[in-house]
């Protein structure tokens, strides 16, 4: 067993288990950073939809803040773009999705370390979902870059993802935070860095997209909360709690900055406190985090 203050784990097989949220990925740049820090650092990485897109940069054995400084970089447009005749053609029935992945894919082949799975530093894997069979799809072989965007895949809002012979959506659809697949896979102990959902928001949704992302956010992380409290795993889980209240839309990237910082301080507070069994934590925001987000252009 080590020690690191009154937080102890078994430093065996630490899987990182992250899950998806859109923008609000971002958080789990401020949790990974805390974790690295204190020396809690993954042999194994499993990641679904924006958890696998940071799980695959991570995997390559980079340190969390360079990551930070990608997504603060970020905006909207870079993965949402917003394409009007797209749009048309989807509600006529004439194209599976209303957003391109073009942006998404360029931004992946751009800043990931590397694009097959044979050459990370840490074993990762993502998870996807077959839109045609409903089930649950690990992806840990070929190409990170199709990977990541088929765990990615936003039903609608992406288009889907053919690998295999498979027609792949979104992982979120299957198993969001994929904890029995990091198990599966050999973990001793499990970190689960989940970025929650727009929870205790005050401010109400303004377009159909982010309508979309804010329930599907809520369906999820409510699923989850329900799994945890009825579901015993044979092996530690530590979850690392979101910080609420974020009242942030999921298609918002411009406050990436304030998510990381607090989700930092966040997370070393409560390892700090011996990593207690708690859901979202409810720290003092800086006001951007709590304020009212404005729509980007």
């Amino acid at each position: 067993m080590n020690e690191r203050g009154p937080c102890v784990w078994s430093g065996m097989t630490i899987a990182w288990v992250l899950s998806g949220g859109a923008s609000l990925g971002s958080i789990q740049v401020g949790m990974a950073t805390a974790l690295q820090r204190a020396d809690v650092r993954p042999d194994l990485i499993v990641g679904t939809s924006v958890g696998a897109l940071n799980g695959a940069w991570l995997a390559g054995g980079g340190d969390a803040d360079e990551l930070a400084t990608i997504w603060r970089g970020l905006r909207r447009n870079d993965l949402f773009p917003v394409r009007p005749m797209l749009g048309l053609k989807a509600f006529l029935g004439q194209s599976r999705y209303f957003v391109p992945d073009r942006g998404l894919r360029r931004l992946l082949e751009r800043e990931l370390p590397h694009d097959d799975f044979d050459d990370v530093a840490i074993p990762f894997a993502a998870v996807a979902t077959d839109i045609v069979s409903g089930t649950e799809v690990v992806i840990d072989s070929g190409s990170i870059v199709d990977a990541v965007i088929a765990s990615s895949a936003l039903p609608a809002v992406f288009p889907p993802v053919e690998i295999d012979d498979q027609l792949l959506v979104d992982g979120g659809v299957s198993n969001n935070t994929p904890i029995s697949v990091a198990i599966d896979r050999g973990a001793t102990e499990v970190w689960v860095l989940t970025p929650g959902y727009s929870c205790d928001s005050t401010t109400r949704p303004t377009n159909a997209l982010d309508v979309s992302l804010r329930a599907i956010g809520v369906l999820i992380e409510q699923r989850f909360i329900s799994e945890l409290s009825h579901r015993h795993y044979d092996v530690p889980v530590h979850l690392v709690p979101a910080p609420c209240p974020i009242d942030i839309s999921p298609i918002d990237f411009s406050h990436s900055d304030e998510l990381i910082e607090a989700s930092m301080a966040g997370t070393e507070q409560w390892l700090a406190n011996g990593c207690p069994h708690a859901m979202p934590f409810k720290p003092q925001t800086p006001p951007s985090i709590a304020a009212a987000s404005k729509p980007q252009t």
